[in-house]
C-alpha cells in the first residue's frame, strides 16, 4: 500500500504542490528517494531514519521507496523531511493514513525529532488556502502562516511525537497566531537631524511621495548615506495587499524573524562588493537577490561607481519591470522587483571634485574615469539627481527646529492618497504610484496646462530628453503637483520637476 502526503516546491515565491509517495515492500533493506531530488532532499532519509528512531518508532526490514512527484519538477531544500516521515509513518500504521490528507506539510527534523525550522513558511500557507488544504508546519512558522487565512486549519508541531499524539487524540495542538513587529521596539532615524541640505530633503520628500528614483552627487561626509537613512521614515507603512507579498519573499528567503512581519517598507543597502547573483538574484537555488529583497521599499546603494558596472547594468530591466527574472537551462525563476532605486556617489575619486579651492591630483581624468562606470541607460532611469554640498559650521550651529519625519510623512501619505484615487479611477491597482504610472494612461493621469506644455516642450528640445526621461519628467511634475495640492500640472511644478532632471555640476565636469 502507497501512502500519499502532500508538500510543496518552490519555485520563486510560488509554491508548486508535490506528491509525496511512499511505499514500504518486501525487498533488499534500505530507503531511497526518487523525484529529481537535491543532495539537501536525498540526505533527509538519514535524518528521517533517527528521528523516528528517536521517537520510538524502528524502521521496518523491509524496502522503503519515497517518489516525489511530478518526477521531472526539481526538489531542493530540507522541507521534505517532515512530509516523508509522515508518510512513513502513516504506511507503517503509526498514524491514521487519511487525516493527512487535508494538509500540506513541510519541515525539517533534527536527529531527536524535533521540527526544526525552514524557508518558505508563507508561500506554503497562501498555496495550501488556495488549495482548500490546512498547513502543518515548524512551529517556529506558525505565526507566519496564520497570516494567509484566519479560518485555515494549522498545526505547528515541536516534534514529531506531538503531532503523531494529535492525530492520535492523545494531545491537542492549538492554532497558532499571527504576530506583528513592533514599530516603537526599533525606531527609524528622523529626517529632523540632518542640518540644513534643503534641497536635498526636499527631493527626498517628492521621491518618497511619488516612489521615484533618486540619485544624490556630493563629496564625503555632506550626508548622502544619513539622508538615504531617514527616507523610509518618510514612507507610510505597507498595505495589506503589500505586507503579504514582502513577507512571502523573506520568508522564501529565510529571514522573517520568529515569523512575526513587519509594516514597514524594506530598506536593502547592499556593499558594493556584491556579486550579480546577489543583486539580482541567482545561485544554485536561485535565490531572491537584493532587489527582490527590496521589493515595495527601498535600494540604496552607497558608493555607487564602485559597484562592478555589470552589476549596475543588471539593475535596468527589473527597475522598467518591476520583475527579476533568473533563467537557467532547465528552469525559469520570476521575483517580484518593484523597488525604489536610491542612490550616493562621490563626483569623482578623490571626492572633492567641484569644492572650491580644490584640484583634484589626476586633473581631468579622475572625474572622468569615475564617473565613466556609470551607463548612460542606468542613469536615464533615475528621476530625481541632486546636489549634495557640503554641511557649513553655520548649518551645524544653526538652532531653529527642523520639521521632523512625521510632519512630512502626513504630507507624503496625502499625496499618495491623491495618487490612489486618480489610479483607482483610471482602472489601475490603488497601490499604483506616479513613478509606476503606465506611459498609455500618462497622459490621462498628468497632463500639462498650456503653459506648462510650452515649457516642457522647450526643455526636452534644449536638454534633448530621451522619450524616457520626458515621460519621467512628468510623473515628477504629477508628484510636485500632488504634494501641493493642484489638481492640474503647472509651468512651476514641471521647472521644478526639470531642475532635478539635470544633472549636478559636478557630474557636467566629465
Amino acid at each position: 500500500m502507497v501512502s500519499r502526503v502532500k508538500t510543496v516546491a518552490f519555485q520563486g515565491v510560488e509554491a508548486v504542490p508535490v506528491d509525496v509517495q511512499v511505499l514500504v515492500a518486501p525487498g533488499k533493506v534500505g530507503m531511497s528517494i526518487v523525484g529529481l531530488a537535491d543532495k539537501a532532499v536525498t540526505e533527509s532519509r538519514e535524518r528521517v531514519q533517527a528521528a523516528l528512531h528517536a521517537s520510538g518508532l524502528s524502521m521496518p526490514p523491509k524496502r522503503v521507496t519515497v517518489n516525489l512527484a511530478p518526477a521531472d519538477l526539481p526538489k531542493e531544500g530540507s522541507h521534505y523531511d517532515l512530509p516523508i516521515a509522515l508518510g512513513l509513518m502513516a504506511a507503517l500504521g503509526a498514524i491514521p493514513a487519511d487525516v493527512l490528507q487535508r494538509f500540506i506539510v513541510l519541515g525539517e527534523l533534527s536527529l531527536d525529532g524535533l521540527v526544526t525550522p525552514v524557508s518558505g513558511v508563507l508561500p506554503a500557507a497562501m498555496a495550501a488556502n488556495a488549495l482548500g488544504q490546512g498547513l502543518i508546519c515548524p512551529e517556529a512558522g506558525g505565526a507566519e502562516a496564520a497570516w494567509a487565512d484566519p479560518e485555515m486549519d494549522i498545526l505547528a508541531p515541536r516534534s514529531l511525537i506531538q503531532i503523531a499524539n494529535h492525530f492520535r487524540g492523545t494531545q491537542r495542538l492549538s492554532r497558532p497566531e499571527p504576530t506583528l513587529e513592533d514599530p516603537a521596539a526599533h525606531p527609524l532615524p528622523d529626517i529632523s537631524d540632518i542640518k540644513g541640505q534643503a534641497v536635498p530633503k526636499r527631493a527626498l520628500e517628492i521621491a518618497a511621495a511619488g516612489n521615484h528614483n533618486l540619485l544624490m552627487v556630493g563629496p564625503p561626509g555632506s550626508g548622502k548615506s544619513m539622508l538615504a537613512q531617514r527616507l523610509p521614515s518618510l514612507l507610510p507603512p505597507l498595505g495589506p495587499r503589500e505586507l503579504l507579498d514582502v513577507s512571502m519573499i523573506a520568508s522564501v528567503a529565510g529571514e522573517l524573524s520568529d515569523g512575526r512581519l513587519s509594516a514597514r517598507r524594506p530598506f536593502r543597502a547592499p556593499h558594493h562588493s556584491a556579486s550579480m547573483a546577489a543583486m539580482v538574484g541567482g545561485g544554485q537555488r536561485a535565490r531572491p537577490g537584493e532587489v527582490s529583497m527590496a521589493h515595495h521599499g527601498v535600494l540604496f546603494l552607497d558608493e555607487l561607481p564602485e559597484f562592478s558596472p555589470a552589476v549596475l547594468d543588471s539593475l535596468r530591466q527589473p527597475i522598467e519591470t518591476g520583475e527579476s527574472v533568473i533563467a537557467r537551462a532547465n528552469h525559469r525563476v520570476t521575483y517580484p522587483a518593484a523597488f525604489q532605486l536610491v542612490a550616493a556617489m562621490n563626483p569623482c575619486r578623490c571626492g572633492m571634485a567641484g569644492e572650491p579651492g580644490h584640484q583634484c591630483a589626476r586633473g581631468a581624468r579622475c572625474v572622468t574615469d569615475y564617473q565613466a562606470r556609470l551607463s548612460g541607460p542606468l542613469l536615464d532611469r533615475i528621476d530625481l539627481r541632486v546636489d549634495v554640498p557640503a554641511v557649513t559650521a553655520l548649518d551645524l550651529i544653526q538652532t531653529g527646529a527642523s520639521e521632523d519625519s512625521a510632519t512630512v510623512r502626513a504630507r507624503v501619505e496625502a499625496a499618495r492618497a491623491l495618487q490612489s484615487l486618480r489610479y483607482e479611477a483610471l482602472g489601475l491597482a490603488p497601490s499604483t504610484t506616479n513613478a509606476r504610472c503606465p506611459a498609455d494612461r500618462l497622459e490621462q493621469a498628468a497632463a500639462p496646462d498650456a503653459s506648462g506644455l510650452k515649457l516642457l516642450r522647450e526643455a526636452a528640445e534644449r536638454m534633448r530628453l530621451s522619450a524616457r526621461a520626458y515621460h519621467r519628467v512628468l510623473k515628477v511634475a504629477r508628484t510636485i503637483a500632488d504634494l501641493a495640492g493642484a489638481e492640474t500640472i503647472g509651468r512651476p511644478h514641471l521647472a521644478e520637476a526639470l531642475s532635478y532632471r539635470s544633472l549636478p555640476e559636478r557630474l557636467q565636469a566629465a
